[in-house]
């Protein structure tokens, strides 16, 4: 089993919005944010206990699992997110922007050069959309060495 912290206040709003997002079950939710982002969860379970969020199965590659725990777990409300198995997610290495962070200051700490930093950006799309959209609390993927 893996277990990923996020921080719950921080990421975007699916939650508890106007009356048709209160109606909506946080599952579902989750499943059109990663539709939308063009993810294939395909394989993969979810399930949300308060603000935990559970992915079980097997994903089509352990990048996309990433992305998909990533997606959930970038997401206002969500404190952390648990893998049935991490065989496949064991080598993951996440990053939490803090304040100031930049893609080439955290390339430079977790890659060792900031030149790296479209290889962070290219490891994290689609959920970034502009190397300089990113905001504190936010978990980025990092790209093997």
């Amino acid at each position: 089993m893996g277990v990923w912290s996020f921080v719950k206040g921080a990421g975007k709003k699916l939650f508890g919005g106007g009356a048709a997002e209160a109606a909506e079950a946080p599952e579902v939710a989750l499943q059109k944010e990663i539709k939308n982002l063009g993810l294939d969860a395909s394989g993969l379970d979810i399930k949300v206990e308060g603000d935990k969020v559970k992915v079980s199965g097997t994903a089509v590659s352990p990048e996309m699992k990433e992305k998909v725990i990533l997606a959930v777990g970038n997401v206002n409300g969500v404190a952390e997110v648990e893998t049935s198995h991490d065989d496949d997610t064991g080598g993951a290495v996440f990053h939490t922007v803090v304040k100031g962070d930049t893609l080439s200051a955290i390339a430079q700490k977790t890659l060792g050069k900031a030149s790296r930093y479209p290889e962070i950006f290219e490891a994290n799309r689609p959920m970034l959309t502009h190397p300089d959209k990113i905001y504190p609390g936010q978990v980025l993927r990092i790209p093997p060495k």
